[in-house]
């Protein structure tokens, strides 16, 4: 049943089914068909649907105070970036409202330092697969051709390399000696739940040390717990320059920020960048609650103990098969990469009421919400598995 309205600009390719109430990792139609959440908003509903402490703590917020903007000084915020600073050891924060926002804040940091260090033309390293947001700079920094289709000219200024190639990072720095930044995301969401290598980020950290340029680690799909560390980036016991977030932070709620560190942290001075609506009380407190919730209900561990599970279920069903490239990811970050497109699945796994995504039209992603229990974690695969399984055979 659909239920698109013609004044809605025809931006999506929407499923014909419509939610009016969530619970956990749960949610019903309109019809009162309920499904299984293995998407959870696309990483952004950290705390499922319903959570009760967020509940409580949203409604007292409205109550009291929704928004007072910048002109002001925000109690909240000052409380939540003490709190981002103690789980990173970076050095202070700029919230935004999304991930494209944390990301542009985060491109504008990389110009700025290229102008401290002289360059006329800074330039911004990014990679193959990166996806960074539909701004027409988070564009370009994109790689995808698709979504970059139409909205040319694109913005100048950046250099696109392999993923886990460390050596293609030296012959860049060497072509272009006015690099002022590294950009990429921890673990690709969109490109395919690719990670990077660990070794390659230290690697990496290394690099960016060594000629003075920042470290810029897009964690607004990663991070919040997602992988089982707070940012996926701790893997590899390494610390960025710049950290974007947003997604998970609030919990559905809309948020996001840049987090800076060493020389990235001064490079903003009053007047340099700005924004209405962000940061203010109704997000912060979303994400203290997030925070909190995450901490206190030990989903970081729950994320590394479902997605084990989840993991294993796929690996045993599904090594060895004709048509299955590679299973990858972290934690409650999963991504099962097939040989043929397969777009197809989502409309299948509605069907049997699990939500799902396909991503880089082969991988099928998988993004439940961090307080998935054992019992959901098991159905998400009893119902998925057979849905693959059937489509390899189509397929063969």
């Amino acid at each position: 049943m659909s239920m698109l309205s013609p004044q809605l600009m025809p931006t999506y390719a929407r499923l014909p089914v419509a939610f009016v109430r969530g619970e956990g990792s749960w949610m019903w139609d309109v019809e009162g068909r309920k499904y299984l959440d293995a998407l959870s908003g696309i990483a952004v509903n950290t705390l499922g649907h319903g959570h009760p402490k967020l509940v409580e703590g949203l409604r007292e917020q409205v109550g009291q105070l929704i928004h007072t903007s910048n002109l002001y000084e925000v109690p909240l915020q000052a409380e939540l970036a003490d709190r981002l600073i103690a789980l990173c050891g970076m050095r202070n924060v700029f919230f935004c409202n999304s991930g494209l926002e944390a990301n542009e804040a985060a491109l504008k940091m990389a110009r700025k330092h290229g102008h401290h260090l002289g360059h006329d033309r800074p330039k911004t390293i990014v990679f193959e697969g990166a996806f960074h947001g539909r701004s027409i700079a988070t564009l370009s920094a994109t790689s995808s051709a698709k979504v970059q289709k139409g909205f040319g000219p694109l913005v100048e200024g950046f250099v696109r390399v392999p993923l886990n190639d460390l050596q293609a990072i030296e012959v860049a720095l060497q072509a272009h000696p006015d690099v002022s930044a590294v950009f990429l995301e921890s673990i690709q969401g969109e490109g395919g739940i690719r990670p990077a290598d660990l070794d390659f980020l230290r690697g990496l950290r290394a690099l960016c040390s060594a000629h003075n340029i920042l470290l810029m680690l897009d964690e607004v799909q990663c991070g919040i717990g997602r992988t089982g560390r707070w940012f996926a980036h701790q893997w590899a016991e390494i610390k960025p320059d710049v950290m974007p977030l947003a997604k998970g932070l609030g919990s559905g709620v809309p948020i996001g920020a840049v987090v800076a560190d060493g020389a990235a942290a001064q490079l903003f001075e009053a007047g340099n960048h700005g924004t209405t609506f962000g940061g203010n009380p109704l997000a912060m407190r979303a994400a203290l609650i997030t925070l909190s919730a995450i901490e206190d209900d030990k989903l970081l561990e729950n994320a590394t103990a479902r997605g084990q599970e989840i993991r294993n279920a796929l690996d045993e069903s599904l090594a060895g098969q004709p048509g299955v490239l590679e299973i990858r990811g972290r934690g409650l970050m999963i991504g099962i990469e097939l040989r043929d497109p397969c777009g197809e699945l989502v409309r299948r796994a509605l069907d049997v009421g699990l939500l799902i995504n396909v991503t880089s039209d082969r991988v099928v992603r998988l993004l439940p919400a961090l307080t998935i229990s054992k019992a959901e974690a098991d159905e998400v695969t009893r119902r998925l598995l057979p849905l693959i399984h059937d489509f390899l055979r189509g397929q063969r």
